[in-house]
């Protein structure tokens, strides 16, 4: 009887050390074709998405029709040459027909009715859109892309921070205040502090978002530090 197969490494099997799962797709039930199998594989790699979702994504590609795929297909390509970082802000932006080869001002830095001397920092584009959704905010956006954390190795040097103080000593647009959004954990804590240290040598005045108990939320269950600052934030009332 011939011996059994070897186990691949976990060095060798797709999408190893990227988050995606370690299975490899053409040891499914039924057997998947290669292409298939590829297809699977990359849809993995999506947040959220496991293997049997991954699967099912693919699947429902080859089977709905040849205009399903063919279109997600072509967006996709589209993606990859017509979206870029704001070069303002840092935002998600399109490259339009006017634009220079490489740049782009997303759908904020364009808006003449934002109140440019008022700059949001925040960690991620995902930030910004919460912020946005909110329809609290009528200024302007900078996204870092990531916040400092010594222990994934990302210092004070990893930040764009000399784009940051570019961006408020801009003569064409002065910034009056810095309104940083950065998330009330340890490294948005820190990356806030530095910010502030940064930007207050230059006569800008730095603010910190607001943290406390959430709407509908229960003062039981909150913990010391969101108790404290929404009690150091209290404000007049009635």
């Amino acid at each position: 009887m011939r011996p059994p197969s070897p186990l691949p490494s976990p060095s060798n099997l797709p999408n190893a050390g990227r988050g995606a799962p370690t299975a490899a797709f053409r040891g499914a039930p039924g057997g998947l074709p290669g292409r298939l199998s590829r297809v699977a594989q990359l849809l993995a790699r999506l947040p959220g998405v496991g293997e049997k979702t991954a699967q099912r994504f693919a699947l429902f590609l080859v089977t709905a029709g040849e205009d399903t795929a063919r279109d997600l297909g072509s967006e996709l390509v589209d993606l990859c040459e017509h979206i870029r970082p704001c070069t303002r802000c840092g935002h998600i932006a399109e490259v339009g027909e006017g634009d220079e080869a490489g740049q782009a001002l997303c759908a904020i830095c364009r808006d003449a009715r934002r109140d440019g001397a008022l700059l949001c920092v925040v960690a991620r584009v995902q930030d910004l859109l919460a912020i946005e959704r909110s329809g609290a905010m009528r200024g302007r956006y900078f996204v870092l892309g990531r916040l400092l954390s010594p222990l994934e190795g990302v210092g004070a040097e990893e930040l764009p921070l000399e784009a940051l103080r570019a961006r408020v000593r801009d003569p064409e647009q002065p910034v009056r205040e810095v309104l940083v959004a950065t998330p009330p954990s340890v490294d948005g804590e820190a990356t806030a502090l530095l910010i502030a240290r940064e930007l207050g040598a230059l006569g800008i005045q730095v603010t910190r978002i607001a943290s406390g108990v959430p709407h509908g939320g229960d003062l039981e269950f909150a913990d010391q530090v969101t108790l404290g600052r929404a009690i150091e934030g209290r404000k007049r009332f009635g």
